[in-house]
């Protein structure tokens, strides 16, 4: 019964999300900031990052765990396209990149309107191939998890970019720091944590919502929630339109109204999670020094 206590539910509903039975299993330990977890369902493994260590580890349920990329260039947040390509967000280099089936690197982006990116954090790819991600300033604020240097953007923006054509888009510009980003399973609604509270705590912990307009536009961007402990970093949605997100005392889970419904308290800070394994069935938990996993009764709306 005492692994049943890593489960606060606050809302009926939030059972029919869990198993009561399953435990948190911790599969690494030895990170200093562990990130960007990605599943890779055709390859039955999990990628993740370790900003600070400056590496990429993957882990396997058969092989255990072993270094992907060293150095990475402080890369954080990573997701897949669908060609199933790896997608990734560096510090280090202030871009995003894509690693091709051949395990070269393409850049994506790295500069808007002539400057450069401030530290691409987080990222994630909508359905018809156009690819979003967030900039806040932390991959440059000391030379911890990047290289310290001064802003040269303006503003700290969510960005849309089409690889087909190279085009960049601020489609928000007015966050304090964005982080996390997931589509609603209908990609009607994009998702975006404000982790402004990270180094201010009268700033905004929470979680906004816009609408997706022509698949091209953000509107009508407003609170969808706030987190009660910690600050939201990375997000999830399910395919009922549950959100999952990190924070400091495990993952919340709102409903898509942006009820909080029930939590998985985790012993460590919470800065990412995905869903995987075969069923996508199986949350992944990137959190502080280690790499958590829990079986769900949710399904992982992310693709592929």
């Amino acid at each position: 019964m005492a692994e049943a206590s890593i489960y606060e539910i606050h809302d009926p509903r939030f059972r029919q999300l869990i198993v009561t039975s399953a435990g948190l299993d911790e599969l690494y330990s030895g990170c200093r900031w562990a990130e960007g977890p990605v599943w890779f369902n055709d390859a039955n493994q999990l990628l993740w990052s370790d900003i600070p260590n400056q590496r990429m580890l993957r882990w396997a349920p058969e092989g255990g765990v072993s270094i992907y990329r060293q150095p990475s260039n402080f890369t954080n947040g990573n997701t897949r396209d669908r060609q199933g390509r790896l997608i990734s967000c560096e510090h280090g280099g202030r871009r995003v990149t894509r690693t091709e089936i051949d395990g070269s690197i393409t850049v994506l982006a790295d500069h808007f309107e002539g400057a450069r990116l401030n530290s691409p954090n987080d990222v994630v790819v909508k359905s018809d191939g156009t690819i979003w991600f967030t900039d806040p300033t932390y991959g440059i604020m000391s030379n911890y998890e990047g290289y310290q240097a001064e802003p040269e953007q303006a503003t700290r923006n969510v960005y849309r970019l089409d690889p087909a054509t190279g085009k960049l888009a601020a489609v928000v510009t007015d966050f304090i720091q964005p982080n996390g980003l997931a589509f609603s399973p209908d990609e009607t609604i994009l998702y975006v944590a404000d982790s402004a509270a990270s180094h201010d705590e009268s700033l905004p912990r929470q979680i906004r919502a816009f609408d997706v307009v022509d698949g091209s536009r953000l509107v009508n961007g407003r609170v969808f929630c706030l987190i009660d402990n910690g600050i939201p970093d990375g997000i999830r949605t399910d395919v009922k339109g549950n959100l999952w997100s990190s924070a400091g005392d495990g993952v919340h889970c709102f409903d898509p109204t942006g009820k909080l419904i029930g939590k998985i308290r985790v012993p460590q800070t919470v800065a990412n999670l995905t869903f995987g394994g075969p069923g996508r069935n199986r949350l992944f938990i990137a959190a502080t020094r280690s790499l958590y996993s829990v079986y769900v009764a949710a399904t992982g709306a992310q693709r592929p």
